[in-house]
């Protein structure tokens, strides 16, 4: 594989190929402490994070692992629990993993660890029958299950895990780097109410947590649950050697490249002809779904039957046979999100295609790790996107291959999050002030508001939660929106057929009338989406074209709270209104047709990064000056995510000729998410670098005014016109001087 033989007549578009050597094991001692009927069905040899780890535990630190990916991290936590277990029969422990699916697969691994040693493990999540629910909660020492299921059912329902929660003795916590963003923020405070329990039924559980290398575990670590870790990274697990190869898609004109997602099923294919299984991540569910169409359609019919896709969306029936499959060897290649990045066992795969930067650092060396187990080497290929940002990736390989590159924002006291969850703790128990501290500065403060709304009431000197309702179903902590659309597909006045669902705001931009929506290799077509009942009616559909939708952004900013030169962080209102979109071919993102759309906006309150630019000269070119202000909008939304550590989707943008503060220029870069998550402040601390990078970004391609490389974005609401790629090097190089 290391000749690049699959990539056929693509080898003269590898940009880069760096081998990573193999890695000896390193080994240390078996600590004291294990009982001696778990230590027999222990490997011979632990690795050394695994023995430091487990010793820390032991001696009960609060203890963070960092290590790579099918590195035996979760052993970190495993032996301790299991120990307490022993030593303990009424002792409990709770795993919580970022998915069901982790949960399920590790659930087999656990128990065969604990088979014959009278330990009893469950799952606790949406797909555990009611029925067994009860004896989970009764008799299980281990209890595995997600966040999601401790915010809706465990934590409104301690009343019914009172014994289990006295007995509570460790929390483990897997993949942490995944608790980012709005997630991590929800997750945090979710802790704090698990935690804040704890303590009123006389626990105190000590937390283990295991995570990929990021440039702040430690950080990470203290804001999700408020306490200072003992970190281990001594990685000790072997690895086989991998063959890392960056792959720039060739041109097809001088203005734009071939499709990635097309480049993607040209290579895929190939490795799935010649017997190589494969797993291809995709940043999109519809580049998913593109991308396994594609290469169904260069395999003969036998082999296509053996290459699936993965993603978010389908039901939990679809999910579990697909995951069968792929450990059981039934399935040869696999599309998918990011849904199967992390440390699921889908059986052993010898290569990976990363089809664009699939939006964090962690992200990228996760999915580099799923090919290849233990020492065997393995093939890790990333397809470069034709935008700004993965341009720039190909010009800096280092910002990839360092791993540690890259920080985690969480914001827990984003307004919007803290107040769901405050009122969440109010009705688990009535919240005293000094409980407050723990859920940040400002919860004393946010709670006061609460009871002036009447939302909680203040008495006897504790906030009450004045209703009857469970006010955790209302909140959806893996988006920003509480409001979920199910879609139906059948015939019209028939649609009675679950599909799947998505988020209210991701439904506007996906799921109006009119757009394809893809599915396991399908086409279907929005025949009503009814807002009125958050349902989407579908029918089957073979075209060959998809959709993709226009979005224009307004913003109203407010005062700002930092400044630096002409750089400020504020507040702001930004509105979002879908106003049309496209139908693009399949084979090579031609635009078909642009029709016009006529939806509600959605307004939401967050934090934007600005930069209030000099007055324009009415003695020159006025044109030529107001599209270098656009393209300096687009220079710096394309690298952002880099450097805020989010996907691009978390941000937006807004561009002003003439703002009514100042009479001057001005371009904001904007948090997505309501209340803010830190990624506007991110953007603000690093402003050196980001611009510079912008700057090197522009001036190194040799484009004349611009191009995907260095300046196209594809949500751009102009169609990348009226952009002066010169008037923006010279407005980032006046940004750089004050």
């Amino acid at each position: 594989m290391s000749e690049h033989h699959f990539l056929g007549s693509f080898t003269e578009q590898v940009v880069l190929t760096e081998e990573i050597p193999p890695r000896a094991a390193k080994f240390g001692m078996i600590p004291e402490g294990i009982p001696k009927a778990l230590q027999e069905r222990l490997p011979s040899q632990l690795f050394a994070h695994q023995s430091e780890a487990i010793r820390l535990a032991l001696n009960g630190k609060d203890v963070l692992a960092v290590t790579g990916t099918n590195s035996g991290k979760s052993l970190c936590f495993q032996v301790p629990a299991i120990t307490h277990c022993l030593q303990e029969p009424m002792a409990r422990a709770m795993f919580i993993y970022p998915t069901k699916a982790l949960a399920q697969d590790q659930l087999s691994r656990l128990n065969d660890l604990c088979l014959g040693l009278g330990i009893k493990v469950g799952t606790y999540d949406g797909d555990t029958p009611k029925s067994h629910r009860s004896s989970i909660r009764s008799i299980a020492n281990i209890v595995l299950t997600n966040p999601d299921m401790l915010h809706t059912a465990i934590l409104p329902s301690h009343e019914l895990w009172v014994k289990y929660l006295k007995s509570l003795r460790l929390i483990a916590l897997d993949e942490l780097h995944t608790y980012r963003g709005v997630f991590g923020s929800h997750v945090a405070l979710i802790l704090r109410r698990l935690l804040r329990l704890c303590e009123w039924h006389g626990s105190h559980p000590q937390i283990i947590a295991g995570t990929a290398t990021i440039n702040n575990p430690h950080e990470l670590f203290t804001k999700l649950t408020g306490r200072e870790p003992q970190m281990v990274s001594n990685d000790g697990s072997p690895a086989g050697k991998r063959t890392l190869i960056f792959f720039n898609p060739p041109k097809i004109n001088e203005e734009a490249r071939l499709s990635p997602n097309k480049t993607t099923a040209e290579v895929f294919s190939t490795l799935i002809e010649t017997g190589v299984p494969t797993i291809t991540f995709n940043r999109s569910r519809v580049g998913t779904e593109l991308v396994l169409r594609l290469t169904k359609s260069k395999l003969d019919e036998k082999t296509a039957l053996r290459v699936e896709s993965y993603r978010g969306g389908y039901t939990p029936k679809e999910r579990r046979k697909i995951e069968q499959d792929l450990l059981k060897g039934k399935i040869l290649g696999i599309s998918a999100t990011n849904a199967l990045e992390l440390g699921i066992n889908i059986g052993h795969l010898d290569a990976v295609i990363i089809n664009t930067f699939p939006g964090s650092v962690s992200s990228f060396w996760q999915q580099v790790g799923r090919a290849g187990r233990g020492e065997k080497d393995s093939l890790a290929l990333y397809v470069a996107g034709d935008n700004p940002l993965e341009q720039f990736l190909l010009q800096h390989p280092e910002r990839l291959l360092d791993r540690r590159s890259e920080s985690v924002t969480i914001q827990p006291e984003n307004p919007n999050i803290l107040r769901g969850h405050l009122l969440c703790a109010a009705h688990e128990r009535p919240i005293t002030p000094s409980e407050l501290i723990h859920f940040g500065d400002s919860a004393i403060e946010k709670a006061e508001e609460l009871d002036r709304t009447g939302e909680l009431s203040f008495q006897s000197g504790r906030f009450f939660y004045p209703a009857y309702n469970q006010p955790a179903q209302n909140i959806n902590i893996r988006s920003a929106s509480n409001t979920l659309v199910t879609l139906y597909v059948g015939e019209e006045g028939k649609f009675s057929e679950e599909l799947g669902s998505m988020e209210y705001e991701r439904a506007l931009s996906q799921c109006h009338q009119g757009a394809v929506y893809l599915h396991r290799g399908e086409s279907y077509q929005v025949h009503t989406l009814d807002l009125q009942r958050n349902e989407a009616y579908l029918y089957k559909f073979d075209e060959k074209y998809y959709t993709q939708s226009k979005m224009q952004s307004m913003l109203e900013p407010g005062k700002p709270f930092k400044e630096s030169g002409c750089c400020s962080v504020s507040s702001c209102k930004v509105t979002d209104l879908v106003i049309g979109y496209q139908k693009k071919t399949f084979d090579g993102d031609t635009v078909i047709d642009t029709i016009a759309l006529e939806l509600p906006p959605v307004s939401f309150d967050t934090i934007c990064v600005r930069f209030d630019l000099p007055q324009l000269d009415f003695e020159a070119a006025m044109e030529d000056q107001i599209a270098g202000v656009h393209a300096l909008e687009h220079a710096l939304l394309s690298l952002a995510p880099l450097f805020a550590g989010c996907d691009r989707n978390d941000l937006g943008s807004a561009w002003f000729t003439v703002h009514m503060d100042t009479m001057c220029p001005a371009v904001f870069i904007f948090d997505r998410c309501p209340g803010g998550i830190g990624l506007a402040e991110s953007l603000f601390n690093q402003a050196s670098s980001w611009l510079q990078s912008a700057y090197q970004t522009l001036t190194q391609c040799n484009c004349e005014n611009g191009c995907p490389s260095c300046l196209y974005l594809s949500q751009c609401e102009i169609g990348n016109e009226q952009l002066n790629k010169s008037g923006a090097i010279k407005l980032l190089r006046w940004i750089m001087e004050q």
